[in-house]
């Protein structure tokens, strides 16, 4: 009996160690990788000196990586907020059984299976300065088009305005699953209340999908403060660095400053941000159910 239970537990073991040897191979070890080469000088033609905390003194005196962070913070507060409220509003909208809202959960759906390769060329045949949509929209009102691109403010604006229209989908299913289990009884019962919809939304709906609203928060704090593709492709982090994200930044300190180790600081540092931006939403909304 004890020796098929053994045996039993081992293949069981066999079941889980296609996962575990991905999971260290993809994730535990390039972390710790990662935070060793943060110690050390490095560069991409191997080898390398322990220099301690050298590297990360490095990055945060450097004013570069400052405006990097200033850039991904602001990016991260407009850019999350919107994306739970507009897929919180999509969700509402769109939580009937017709074939019109099943449509456009899936139009709505559709941009974010596109490539950032793909949602980038779409946005600056948008946003391109003389012959792209917003200047054929501004020329046809009389007005000068602006440099959505190129003109410091606008930059980092259109990189947002891109990456809500591509990431809008997640948020909009996540929410939308959360309302369809909603149990009905609770709706009957606030229409034999005579309740109206503004104290349904607010008394019903939007308590009981409050988990769902704050997961959505935290993952897509995680995704913005990633922030890459978009800024690289669209505005490659101009004019004057104003739509440089931290990931851009790590990538050319640590890929054509060759600088690796510098770079896996900054990259530490980011995860260190992460986690407490994380952290953060979760204790107000933790703080808020309790009270």
């Amino acid at each position: 009996m004890a020796e098929s239970y053994r045996r039993s537990r081992w293949s069981n073991a066999l079941f889980v160690a296609p996962y575990l040897v991905v999971f260290f191979a993809l994730l535990v070890f390039p972390l710790f990788w990662g935070m060793w080469l943060s110690l050390n000088k490095v560069d991409l033609f191997g080898g390398g000196q322990f220099i301690g905390l050298r590297n990360y003194a490095r990055v945060l005196s450097d004013p570069v990586f400052h405006q990097a962070v200033r850039n991904t913070v602001v990016f991260v507060a407009v850019s999350v907020p919107t994306l739970v409220g507009l897929g919180l509003f999509l969700a509402l909208a769109l939580n009937k059984t017709t074939r019109g809202s099943s449509f456009l959960r899936g139009l709505y759906f559709s941009s974010s299976i596109l490539s950032v390769t793909i949602v980038t060329l779409i946005w600056r045949i948008v946003f391109i300065p003389n012959d792209g949509l917003m200047a054929l929209i501004f020329n046809v009102l009389g007005l000068e088009p602006i440099g959505f691109l190129s003109t410091k403010g606008w930059s980092l604006f259109s990189v947002g305005v891109a990456t809500v229209w591509w990431c809008i989908g997640l948020p909009m299913m996540l929410l939308l699953a959360a309302l369809q289990q909603i149990p009905a009884d609770l709706y009957e019962a606030a229409a034999l209340d005579n309740a109206g919809k503004w104290r349904v939304l607010t008394r019903i709906t939007l308590p009981s999908i409050k988990p769902t609203i704050m997961l959505v928060a935290v993952i897509q704090i995680v995704m913005q403060f990633q922030l890459f593709g978009q800024a690289l492709i669209m505005t490659n982090g101009g004019p004057a660095g104003s739509s440089r994200p931290i990931v851009m930044y790590i990538y050319e300190t640590a890929f054509i400053r060759w600088d690796v180790g510098m770079g896996a600081a900054a990259s530490e540092l980011l995860f260190v941000i992460i986690l407490c931006a994380a952290m953060f939403q979760y204790w107000i909304s933790s703080r808020k159910e309790v009270a």
